[in-house]
């Protein structure tokens, strides 16, 4: 028995297979991750920037739109998942499309993302101000919105440079009492303090006036609006970096995430609309904050502050998040030098954050806050920021369905939706494609009163806006044309390794024969029916004589290997093709991995595995 070769992270060796060393803190836990993604989604949040606007225009019967919305951002969350799990690096928007559909689409899609980002992340301070300034007893005024709002920025973001620890603390603080203040008066006031029967849910209460007397008219402005609440899960795979076992834990965290916010948001949706006293004084335009009304009614008004810091928490664990997001994706493209000041931007600090990103972040929210001297401007920038993020979405989603129809992408990572994949990513892409021209359609119902005509057409306004300057940004500036960094070298070992393997593939079996060892030692996968040993270059032999004879093409360079991960003195490769059955012609996907030893410069034992999970935990343990 020959002693272990020391594990190694295996996060950070997947991370240099995607061309990146290990920069930032590598601590956050599966709960950690949940909590980012959480925090972003926001359940008070989320519910609160939508519910007066939904009620407004389709009445209490707005509430049905919300598991509709949640159901649709489901087929992009097993999509995302898919991703997530064979790139677990931040920036999804830019690196996964890059990765397949090339640099143009990746950096345009980045390009969409990071402007989505920014404006929500002014969003949430411009509409977190107001509880803040509820607390102390300061008036509401355009003037004292913006400067309150500067200081949440602020705030979050001197958070987030001090690293991902306290960053972490900091946001499951925040979600803590936001659970616990959501679950307990939602709970509260769906039963205790019930004003309305279960029936006024199917009631619109004339609000479809406002979108000339048709009732699906409304519910579809409602449905546009509520496109806002189930946002924010990027949150998750920004922080993928910075998450241990990030290939397993992201997907996992970012379905949690959503789904524990979508059933907060849905329960407490229905519990304010039942306890509201008067829900046709808010389809009037009378109760300009109903949650509030809700609760204090219900509470009584020694509850108003306590109420207010709850909610001014909960907005400042989302941009917090929010803020961490985006300032990780701005770092994971200036990596690859294609945004301007790259050379600062990719910077990290001795605590392991991305202070410039965050710096600038912080700044660009503090410049989007300056709109808010204008009702209109500031009301035009959020109606774009939620359109944004849904194309941003749907540039994703429509990067892997084109890489899955032309076959240039089967994913590989851990989690796989197999033959239902197509069909789940193609009704992604329609959902979305849908929504996002929900969301951007100009309506008046959704201005307020007497807005001007360019706050109506905002959304798709500033979309135009910002893909021309981004067009025009790769027209001149041709980022994508520019050389990535190149990232450190592979070792000796993986490089023989893929030699061999490569030669292996294509059927050059004295190239491939060469790297062993002449008492190497091939090792079948142990669930075989009949495992088997082959030693020597003649056992090589004897193995390609047994794996070529039931397929045709088995040595014709079919074979992909996607991945060498090194650990120790082992190279992990999986790898995957599509052979045809000798005589029947039938195409068979084929999926495992090899673990490959070398020594002294020679490969010395090579051994099968259904799936690279269970040659990494073996290779954790003592090997002989």
């Amino acid at each position: 028995m020959s002693p272990a070769a020391a594990p190694v992270d295996a996060d950070a060796a997947r991370l240099s297979e995607l061309g990146y060393p290990q920069e930032l803190e590598r601590r956050l836990r599966l709960i950690d991750n949940v909590a980012f993604g959480f925090a972003a989604i926001s359940p008070v949040v989320g519910l609160y920037a939508v519910v007066l606007v939904g009620t407004t225009v389709a009445g209490p019967a707005w509430v049905w739109v919300l598991p509709v919305a949640l159901a649709g951002q489901c087929l992009l969350l097993a999509v995302y998942s898919e991703l997530a799990s064979e790139f677990p690096i931040a920036g999804g928007a830019y690196q996964w499309t890059r990765r397949l559909m090339g640099p143009t689409y990746g950096w345009f899609a980045g390009w969409v993302a990071v402007c989505a980002y920014a404006v929500a992340n002014t969003t949430i301070a411009y509409l977190g101000a107001p509880w803040a300034l509820t607390l102390l007893g300061i008036d509401p005024t355009a003037n004292a919105l913006v400067a309150m709002g500067m200081v949440l920025v602020v705030i979050c973001g001197l958070v987030g440079a001090f690293g991902i620890r306290p960053l972490s603390w900091a946001v499951k603080a925040g979600v803590t009492a936001e659970v616990v203040a959501s679950v307990g008066i939602g709970l509260a006031l769906l039963l205790v303090f019930r004003e309305q029967d279960v029936s006024i849910l199917t009631e619109t209460l004339g609000a479809e006036a406002l979108s000339g007397g048709s009732t699906a008219a409304g519910l579809l402005a409602a449905l546009a609006v509520g496109g806002w609440v189930f946002i924010g899960f990027d949150a998750c795979v920004a922080a993928s970096e910075e998450t241990r076992t990030a290939g397993r834990h992201v997907p996992r965290a970012i379905w949690v995430a959503l789904l524990s916010v979508g059933a907060l948001v849905i329960i407490n949706a229905v519990a304010a609309t039942l306890a509201h006293p008067d829900p046709a004084s808010v389809v009037a335009g009378e109760d300009l904050d109903p949650i509030s009304t809700a609760v204090v009614s219900s509470f009584g008004s020694w509850s108003a502050k306590p109420f207010a810091a709850v909610v001014l928490v909960a907005f400042l664990a989302c941009g917090m998040a929010a803020q961490g997001l985006t300032a990780r994706t701005i770092y994971s493209i200036a990596r690859d030098g294609v945004l301007p000041c790259s050379r600062v931007l990719r910077r990290v600090d001795s605590r392991r954050s991305p202070l410039p990103a965050t710096a600038l972040t912080a700044l660009i929210a503090c410049l989007g806050l300056l709109l808010g001297l204008s009702s209109a401007a500031v009301g035009s920038l959020i109606t774009f920021g939620t359109a944004a993020i849904y194309v941003a979405f749907l540039l994703i989603a429509l990067a892997a369905l084109t890489a899955r129809v032309r076959g240039s992408w089967r994913p590989a990572g851990r989690i796989r939706l197999g033959r239902a994949g197509l069909a789940i990513n193609a009704l992604a892409v329609a959902w979305l494609g849908f929504e996002t021209v929900n969301i951007a359609w100009p309506r008046e119902s959704l201005a307020p009163p007497g807005a001007p005509w360019y706050q109506v057409w905002a959304a798709p306004l500033v979309l135009a806006l910002i893909a021309v300057a981004g067009l025009a940004y790769l027209v001149l500036a041709r980022p994508q044309l520019r050389p990535r960094p190149a990232p450190a070298g592979p070792s000796e070992n993986v490089e023989l390794v893929r030699r061999s393997l490569q030669a292996f593939g294509r059927g050059d079996f004295d190239t491939a024969f060469a790297a062993h060892d002449a008492e190497t030692e091939w090792h079948t996968a142990a669930d075989e029916p009949d495992p088997q040993v082959y030693r020597g270059i003649a056992g090589l032999a004897r193995f390609v004589d047994a794996i070529e004879e039931p397929w045709e093409d088995r040595f014709d360079g079919v074979t992909k290997f996607e991945d060498f991960i090194e650990r120790g003195d082992w190279v992990i490769v999986p790898w995957s093709a599509r052979f045809r059955g000798r005589g029947s012609g039938i195409a068979v996907d084929v999926r495992e991995t090899y673990a490959v030893r070398v020594r002294d410069g020679r490969i010395v034992r090579v051994e099968e595995y259904r799936h690279v999970d269970q040659a990494l935990e073996r290779l954790d343990g003592a090997r002989g």
